[in-house]
């Protein structure tokens, strides 16, 4: 991790880790960054982050593994045609097996 002040680009760094086929949710992004009340924050900035093609935004999901950024994602489904295309379970816009996908920065990334 570069030592960058800006929130939302520490939240670009951590999501440009998260691996093909995984999940994560804004909360365990804010809480890797030492900052567990701002998942709210995290979300702004996914939602900043679409014309950045290289931000995975489409694998940061709610604490239940809930689309709930989908809204502003261009097209109805695209943000879970995303996750499809890369084998993740969506049924009603719930990412089924979402323990299995669920990928914690926290415990996955040694050094902050």
């Amino acid at each position: 991790m570069s030592k960058s002040d800006n929130f939302f680009e520490k939240v670009y760094e951590v999501a440009k880790l998260i691996p093909y086929g995984r999940v994560t949710s804004y909360g365990a992004i804010a809480k890797y960054l030492g900052a567990a009340r701002s998942a709210r924050m995290v979300g702004w900035a996914m939602n900043a982050s679409h014309s950045i093609p290289e931000i995975p935004a489409h694998r940061v999901v709610n604490r239940k593994g809930l689309l709930t950024g989908k809204f502003h994602f261009d097209g109805t489904n695209l943000m879970q045609q995303l996750l499809e295309n890369e084998g993740i379970v969506v049924k009603e816009n719930q990412i089924q097996h979402f323990e299995t996908v669920f990928w914690d920065p926290f415990t996955e990334l040694n050094i902050k």
